[in-house]
């Protein structure tokens, strides 16, 4: 949570300038090489990025020896959770990727990840879809292994037509191959980052599709456990969204994150820097890292 000090910490004009804290390459189920990610970022005029990869920092250690970067860059990662009986994402932010304890939690969802696409296998190639396991992992390379690999793979098979029609018809929530959520909690998810020095953030409240009382009793339970921030903004979103997670987050003393939640280019609802405004009203979590 925010600190009394960060709550006294002065104003600064931060109105112009243009972040993106939310970003994935194809360490995860993006589609960029990292380098690529950082060029289109500079190109699109993005002055501070954190790219967080779904339980993975894989993408940082390809950046090492990149010079000249313009934007300036926040280690982050996004760690996949479990609040309640559903699954939620919390962004950490300005990490330690060296700190032995990430390390390790990192190893620790990995294994997860593993058996969860074992068992998305299993339940695809009941339905009569051939070498599923082989051809995800052909498709995701040394990457995370997630439910969009899986989603890519049914269209190289000509089973569905995009993405949509993959997670509508065999992918989503309640559809054939949803995997039981065995993620560890928010609050050790939470612990994770702030061991590792960082600031958890919770990633696209309104895209749970939760009524308003229950993101309610979820943005309090996050602060409750240490949570430092949510993204108030992601991506393309209403002016009412914004607004009502501004005041959720002014509520529970949360600073507020914005990212696009990019994966690949051409989609403008989730481009680069592009996201729609963070209100006035919020105390943005970036503020302490501007150089």
């Amino acid at each position: 949570m925010m600190t009394e000090n960060e709550r006294n910490l002065p104003d600064k004009n931060i109105s112009l300038m243009r972040v993106d804290l939310h970003t994935h390459t194809n360490a995860s189920d993006g589609n960029l090489l990292p380098g690529e990610l950082i060029f289109q970022a500079e190109q699109a005029g993005v002055e501070m990025l954190a790219i967080t990869d779904h339980d993975s920092v894989a993408a940082y250690s390809q950046l090492e020896t990149k010079k000249n970067i313009s934007v300036q860059l926040i280690k982050g990662i996004e760690i996949s959770s479990r609040w309640k009986k559903m699954g939620v994402h919390i962004v950490g932010l300005n990490v330690d990727i060296n700190n032995a304890g990430l390390k390790a939690a990192i190893k620790k969802q990995q294994k997860i990840r593993t058996t969860r696409a074992k068992l998305i296998a299993d339940k695809l190639q009941s339905q009569g879809f051939e070498n599923v396991l082989e051809g995800t992992y052909k498709i995701a390379g040394d990457a995370a292994i997630g439910r969009l690999h899986f989603a890519h793979y049914l269209i190289a098979i000509g089973a569905v037509k995009n993405y949509n029609a993959a997670f509508k018809k065999y992918l989503g929530d309640n559809k054939l191959g949803e995997a039981k959520n065995e993620w560890e909690t928010m609050s050790q998810a939470i612990q994770w980052i702030d061991g590792s020095g960082g600031k958890a953030v919770l990633a696209h409240p309104a895209k749970y599709k939760l009524t308003h009382a229950k993101m309610e009793q979820l943005i309090a339970d996050f602060a409750a456990a240490g949570g430092h921030a949510i993204e108030v903004v992601s991506g393309l979103q209403t002016q009412e969204i914004s607004q009502r997670l501004a005041k959720l987050a002014e509520q529970y003393h949360l600073l507020a994150s914005s990212g696009s939640d990019f994966h690949r280019p051409g989609q403008s609802w989730a481009a680069l820097g592009a996201q729609s405004e963070l209100p006035k009203t919020c105390r943005p979590v970036w503020e302490e890292w501007i150089q």
